[in-house]
């Protein structure tokens, strides 16, 4: 590689701020082969850098017989050795270029999906509030009856979790925004429910709406990072507590607006919370991004910057096959692979009580001693504070690199939570206690759901792997709450110890298997390792451009 630049007075040469490409050259040139031949100026004209080494990539790839395929993949290890290569893809674009742009998906992207989710959230959850709103009154719900309610979403909402692949075969503005419209629609519909078999239906229905929208984590992996997905995943996640904080403050205004006019207040509930989805759906469709090649808002040096810097992101085999479509032989080996067992076990545990608490919380602060109001009201406060929690953990888990050290602490901590409500209901302490009790357990199962998600995609290292991965995770542990729902019985109230002895136990296994889980990866980390230095060794007889073609292609796995 040859370099040319100019100085001019005391100005720093570093400041490069405009990327002009000089045309391909026609012969010999691959689909990167734009980025092997540029020229970087500063916009005050003191800096100039040329690269004309497409002639020695040319040479290299007759020498090697591919060897352009392999620098296109560093991801699958921590470094690579110095080579006129790596400088070039350094200068493709600069930091603050990429940090503007991971800005505009954080406020246009993430935010806007993030509330998509508190729809969701707020659509499936909302029949707790309507229970004490009155509900079971309206329709003569017996506690097995309600129990099916919640059962008959969480059936079809497992059994068309598969339905997370389809986001590499549609695009996805269009897949999400179907998605969103169906289940706004179904969810206003329960609104004009009669009787228990119609709203089980209505919450069948709804549960199909809502297994697509499982993908998301697995639809941002196309804009960020494995270092950036876990706040960015938090931000996504953190709406649920979010959403049952708004609910309950909701449902509370809106129990005090049904008393004063002739609609009952639960059905005044589900029409208010569900009808704003539809509206949405529209914007879903205008508004989100295939890829971020596509994001209408981003400058067209910014697209490229968007997908320059995901590069390091991609396979080989990735980069020789079109990048949409579905891989069946990774898919298969994602299904044999035991660590997705094991994040979808611990997913299952705490499914147990992510799922279970939201909808029973307002009936068990009500039958503490409060009025349905009260009850409303109270249930908002620890669903605040977890969404605080969620979003300091995934940022503090994405600056450390670690997932491990954050599920195993915050899964001790909610069932330090729920072992509090166990003790002080077989006891029979004050309410208030029992109350204390709520917050360590929703702070600490939001935090485990957030970091699982965002664990299990990136211990996956292509596309296929991400999106079988995701949809393994939630068809074993959406099978969680199916345990769940059945744990607060009414005649087990108003202390409801075994549930709460049951959620405590089962987010002591979730630390139990995360531990586990890092020991794994830590082992195969060594392994890998250790047998690329072996490689290193044989390959000390290799001298100039010969050793600094040769880069690591290990996959690390994050801990």
């Amino acid at each position: 590689m040859s370099y040319g630049t100019r100085h001019h007075g005391s100005k720093s040469s570093h400041n490069v701020d405009q990327l002009d490409r000089s045309p391909s050259p026609p012969m010999g040139s691959d689909s990167d082969s734009e980025d092997d031949h540029l020229s970087l100026r500063g916009g005050d004209g003191n800096f100039e850098l040329k690269d004309f080494s497409h002639r020695e990539h040319d040479l290299r790839d007759q020498d090697s017989g591919g060897s352009d395929e392999e620098e296109k993949c560093p991801e699958f290890g921590r470094h690579r050795r110095g080579s006129a290569s790596t400088v070039q893809s350094f200068m493709l674009y600069t930091p603050d270029e990429e940090r503007s742009v991971i800005k505009k998906f954080d406020r246009r992207l993430v935010l806007f999906v993030a509330l998509l989710y508190m729809l969701s959230f707020l659509d499936r959850s909302n029949i707790g509030n309507a229970r004490i709103a009155g509900l079971s009154e309206d329709l003569d719900l017996s506690s097995l009856q309600y129990e099916w309610l919640l059962r008959a979403f969480y059936i079809t909402y497992i059994l068309f979790e598969w339905m997370t692949l389809l986001w590499k075969v549609f695009p996805p503005h269009v897949y999400l925004s179907i998605c969103v419209a169906s289940w706004g629609l179904i969810a206003s519909l329960q609104s004009v429910a009669f009787s228990f078999p119609s709203l089980l239906v209505l919450r069948a229905a709804l549960g199909i709406g809502e297994a697509a929208f499982v993908g998301v984590p697995f639809f941002m992996s196309f804009f960020y990072k494995r270092d950036e997905l876990a706040f960015r995943t938090g931000l996504f996640i953190s709406a649920a507590p979010l959403a049952t904080s708004f609910a309950s403050s909701l449902a509370w205004a809106i129990t005090k607006i049904g008393t004063k006019i002739p609609i009952a207040s639960w059905r005044l509930l589900f029409l208010l919370e569900g009808f704003p989805s539809i509206i949405v759906s529209a914007f879903v469709f205008l508004y989100i991004p295939d890829n971020p090649q596509s994001a209408r808002y981003l400058t067209p040096t910014e697209r490229r910057v968007a997908k320059l810097r995901l590069r390091k992101e991609k396979e080989c085999h990735e980069k020789r096959s079109k990048q949409n479509g579905l891989k069946w032989r990774e898919i298969a080996q994602t299904l044999i692979d035991p660590k997705s067992y094991l994040t979808a076990a611990m997913f299952f545990c705490a499914n147990v009580a992510f799922s279970s608490l939201p909808v029973f919380l307002p009936t068990i602060i009500e039958e503490m001693g409060y009025t349905a109001l009260q009850s409303q009201a109270l249930s908002a406060p620890p669903y605040l504070v977890s969404f605080l929690t969620v979003l300091a953990t995934a940022y503090l888990s994405d600056h450390f690199s670690t997932r491990s050290s954050f599920v195993i602490f915050h899964a001790l901590f909610a069932a330090s939570g729920y072992a509090l409500m166990a003790i002080a209901g077989s006891l029979h302490l004050t309410p208030h206690i029992r109350y204390i009790g709520v917050y360590p357990a929703s702070m600490g199962f939001f935090s485990v759901v957030t970091i699982l998600i965002t664990w299990t995609i990136n211990n996956q290292d292509s596309d296929s792997k991400k999106g079988t991965g995701v949809a393994m995770l939630n068809y074993i542990g959406q099978l969680g709450p199916l345990v769940g729902v059945q744990l607060y019985p009414e005649s087990e109230g108003p202390f409801y110890v075994k549930g709460m002895g049951v959620c405590a136990g089962s987010m002591g296994a979730v630390a139990v298997l995360a531990f586990v889980l890092r020991v794994i990866l830590e082992r195969k980390n060594r392994r890998a390792a250790g047998e690329e230095r072996k490689q290193e060794g044989e390959d000390e007889g290799l001298v100039g451009e010969g050793r600094m073609r040769r880069e690591s292609k290990r996959f690390v796995f994050m801990l």
